[in-house]
């Protein structure tokens, strides 16, 4: 089963345009069948993946009557950290207007991503992807130097001292609201109660929720409960990243941003996060 996201919105692009090309298009669903022919790389992924069935879900799934599922895009909307994405969700707000406090549809949350999506999505294939695997790793080390200045250099520490100003600008400038506070804490709590958000404007109020898009698996060993449950009593469950960068995953196993986690989900029963990747064969430091 595929549930498209941010950086792979281009596989259900085509068929989200499909259904905007209709005179009066049906609002789109919590949970929508795309199908494997919803764009020529579904069905070259589907092709692919013979005799295996590809099945396409948008923007999410329920997996069962208790459990719904997305990637968790839709938080970019909302979510108080300063990524680039929230930065490109709020100029589109300031065009469209805010996403609905209530009775809010995917359609009001498209209409806000999937403009700066599309653009992404271009910028990388007309640069080789070269553009794409820069501003990652640009990102990355823009966050190690933010939330770690005391330990670096002075360039690290000015950088650091002027940040806050830079977001105070941004909320001045009716792209907020944001926070300066990138820390650990501060980053997890961002994405919970932006997805909590997500889920209270759309209705969803199922018992549990399994989601992704920030890299923070969870919950964790040793984490608060509270902040893994929406103010509706929802109980949220994120599968992590898949991607070793060690600018944000440091070098311990323990990080809650290590790579390779999954939530597992049987028939009954709550979801659970579990490990499936032990150990990381990194290239040693010369």
């Amino acid at each position: 089963m595929l549930v498209a996201g941010n950086h792979d919105h281009g596989l259900i692009a085509p068929w989200l345009r499909g259904r905007g090309a209709r005179k009066e298009p049906p609002p789109l669903q919590l949970d929508e069948a795309a199908g494997p022919r919803a764009s020529p790389l579904i069905g070259r992924l589907a092709r692919a993946a013979a005799p295996a069935t590809v099945t396409v879900r948008y923007p999410g799934v329920w997996l069962r009557e208790d459990v719904y599922a997305t990637h968790g895009h839709y938080l970019d909307c909302l979510t108080t950290l300063p990524a680039f994405e929230r930065l490109g969700a709020g100029v589109m707000a300031r065009i469209e207007g805010p996403v609905p406090a209530r009775d809010a549809v995917p359609d009001d949350f498209e209409a806000r991503l999937a403009p700066m999506y599309a653009w992404l999505d271009a910028l990388a294939e007309s640069r080789g992807g070269r553009w794409s695997r820069q501003q990652a790793g640009a990102s990355a080390s823009a966050w190690e130097r933010l939330s770690d200045a005391g330990s670096r250099p002075l360039k690290a520490r000015v950088l650091a001292g002027l940040f806050p100003f830079g977001i105070r600008g941004l909320n001045r400038a009716g792209l907020g609201p944001l926070s300066a506070d990138i820390s650990g804490e501060a980053l997890r709590d961002a994405g919970l109660t932006a997805i909590g958000e997500v889920l209270a404007r759309l209705g969803i109020d199922a018992p549990h929720v399994v989601f992704g898009h920030t890299h923070r698996a969870g919950p964790l060993p040793g984490d608060a409960a509270a902040p893994w449950r929406t103010p509706a009593g929802t109980r949220l469950y994120n599968g992590g990243s898949w991607i070793d960068d060690p600018a944000v995953t440091g070098r311990s196993a323990s990080s809650p941003y290590w790579p390779g986690r999954a939530v597992e989900l049987d028939a009954t029963g709550p979801p659970r996060v579990v490990r499936i990747v032990e150990d990381l064969q990194r290239p040693v430091d010369r």
